[in-house]
């Protein structure tokens, strides 16, 4: 993941914890305020609904389009990138060698 953007690098270098859905690489201030709307305001719930979808970012990118108001730019985000990659270690980078 070379091509990881500096707010991804960020995202992932920590613990998701209690992060505001607004840290998620990809999503805009309006996503964000539509997400906490529908009661998506953490990382970690936005998370849960990824892996509900079984880590089908295309499936996830037209959830959000669909049901959150996402323009279609989130196909070329990496909005799916970073919640696949928090997927495979939530707690952060440290915790692979537990």
């Amino acid at each position: 993941m070379d091509h990881m953007s500096p707010r991804l690098r960020t995202f992932l270098s920590e613990p998701i914890g209690e992060k505001n859905v607004a840290w998620v690489d990809g999503v805009s201030r309006e996503l964000a305020i539509n997400l906490c709307t529908k009661g998506f305001n953490k990382a970690y719930i936005l998370l849960g609904q990824f892996l509900l979808m079984h880590k089908n970012e295309a499936e996830f990118q037209k959830w959000l389009i669909c049901c959150c108001g996402a323009t279609e730019y989130v196909h070329d985000s990496d909005q799916g990138t970073a919640l696949y990659s928090a997927s495979r270690n939530p707690e952060g980078p440290d915790s692979r060698d537990m």
